[in-house]
């Protein structure tokens, strides 16, 4: 019999990790890529022998990648993929001055909570830790491992209510820290990782403060040779199963039956037509449906959902050692709170804006020359993509991001005591990015609420990827493609079942 086809357009985590389990269970599988590198996000620059990470910087929720890679039947370590660990998790710099390193090592820790929170602020902690640690279970059996279709899928999985009432997605990620801790630094400090999602901690559901729970419990990690490593080995088990992987090959169109309730395969821009029996969308999810299908109701509103927050990124090759700062550093904003209003309630830059500094050459010396460091810089800012308008991408123009470089500048050199980084800054490059982690993670837009990974009236087309379910984040999207790849093998299944079925009564009444 013929293996069955897929096309899987984009070569994002999702559509990697898809087409190795797709073609592993026996589907002749074909990834189309508009650009000439795989990895969507996940992609790296380098120049001059320095190399800087494009999107994720770090490794978090380990086992998920092990059961990745275990299910391929293969290991992290056996496809030749090395994993750092960081310690400290992260150094948050304070506007006065003071810094708190985050550590997996309790011990560590213990000194850093005592030290803001008193005597008996590690008890605190570790009550805090066992609450997140239940939502972390509960979110990986209940949201990760499952499929919510429909409003009534979701209500008739057993012990649903007790679930959603344990993770308690009415409060926010702040409230928890809040009901926790007392010094205002370490609320901050437990609560900024909300930016993982592109949401501020004062609207994020308390369920994603797991976050937390998963760097303390598990550590921070980093693969050497860059985040893009990890899926580059998964693109490479892929193509051992036979994935063909076609890079500069933009898609136009999907392809759909006469009566539209079909997908038959893709259109390129060059006009080049590959049909399938399955198509699978890895690229962005609103830009599917209102570019690349037929117009309706359904992508006329995904487009006034809310997104997740822009960013603006420079990347900064640097002349010499800076032993003061971390692989990981957060520096907050002296006013927290107005920081995050400025981003999500007014959509615009914070005067003075929290953000986050990377400097991976500090845990890997092959990201930069000896005896230099690669820095990356990523400030969050308003969205680039409101509610109800188009885009404002001309908004932050030169001027701004060249303000924004100049407070970033200054104060990472009035907190850390780097003199003159500027002058030490042999290349750079910036980038805004609008909606950086696409659909917001409000709970309007979590389980059933998200979108489907499969289309309601077009059979089989299936997504994958940020804005559907499971939701965002390279762990998240890697248990997003077995659900998908599981789904499309079963939908396979009983459709050539059926066929063989129809076919034995044929030939019986013959």
């Amino acid at each position: 019999m013929k293996k069955p086809s897929v096309v899987i357009v984009g070569a994002g985590t999702g559509g990697i990790a898809t087409a190795a389990r797709l073609a592993r269970d026996g589907f002749r599988v074909t990834v189309l890529e508009q650009h000439d590198f795989l990895g969507g996000r996940c992609s790296l620059q380098h120049r001059d022998g320095y190399r800087f990470d494009q999107g994720p910087s770090l490794l978090l929720m380990r086992e998920i990648f092990s059961e990745t890679f275990d299910d391929l039947g293969t290991s992290l370590e056996a496809e030749g993929v090395e994993l750092l660990q960081c310690d400290p998790n992260y150094c948050i710099w304070f506007s006065d001055h003071d810094t708190l390193e985050m550590s997996s090592n309790l011990s560590k820790l213990k000194r850093e909570v005592v030290r803001l929170e008193g005597p008996q602020g590690f008890s605190k902690l570790l009550d805090l830790l066992k609450e997140t640690g239940r939502y972390y279970d509960l979110t990986v059996q209940y949201v990760l491992r499952r499929h919510y279709p429909s409003l009534r899928a979701l209500l008739c999985q057993p012990n649903v209510f007790g679930m959603l009432l344990a993770m308690r997605p009415w409060t926010t990620m702040y409230g928890r820290a809040q009901h926790y801790f007392t010094s205002t630094k370490m609320r901050q400090a437990w609560t900024f990782a909300s930016m993982y999602m592109g949401m501020s901690p004062y609207e994020a559901p308390g369920t994603y403060a797991l976050l937390q729970c998963s760097e303390t419990v598990d550590g921070i990690w980093y693969p050497r040779g860059g985040f893009q490593r990890v899926l580059q080995a998964l693109a490479d088990i892929g193509q051992t199963q036979g994935v063909e992987y076609r890079l500069r090959s933009p898609v136009a169109r999907i392809l759909l039956s006469d009566d539209q309730h079909t997908a038959r395969g893709v259109r390129l821009h060059s006009g080049e037509e590959i049909l399938a029996d399955v198509v699978i969308v890895n690229a962005d999810l609103v830009y599917a449906y209102t570019h690349l299908l037929p117009p309706c109701p359904y992508a006329a509103a995904l487009t006034q959902r809310a997104t997740s927050c822009s960013s603006i990124s420079f990347f900064w090759a640097v002349d010499t050692p800076l032993p003061q700062l971390r692989p990981h550093n957060i520096f907050l904003a002296e006013h927290y709170r107005e920081s995050f209003d400025a981003i999500f309630i007014h959509h615009s830059i914070p005067a003075d804006p929290s953000f986050y500094v990377n400097v991976p050459s500090r845990i890997d010396p092959t990201a930069a020359p000896e005896g230099k460091e690669a820095l990356v810089v990523l400030v969050p800012v308003g969205s680039l993509r409101s509610s109800g308008e188009g885009s404002r991408q001309d908004e932050w123009g030169e001027e701004i991001v060249a303000h924004t470089r100049e407070l970033v500048l200054r104060t990472i050199e009035s907190r850390t005591g780097i003199r003159n980084l500027s002058a030490h800054i042999l290349h750079e490059n910036s980038i805004s990015c609008g909606a950086i982690l696409g659909l917001s993670h409000s709970f309007g837009n979590m389980l059933n609420f998200r979108p489907a990974m499969k289309h309601a009236s077009i059979s089989g087309l299936y997504f994958v990827g940020a804005s559907t379910h499971p939701g965002t984040g390279v762990p998240i999207w890697l248990t997003g493609a077995k659900l998908v790849a599981q789904l499309v093998k079963r939908d396979v299944d009983g459709g050539l079942n059926a066929v063989h079925a129809q076919t034995l009564l044929l030939v019986s009444l013959r």
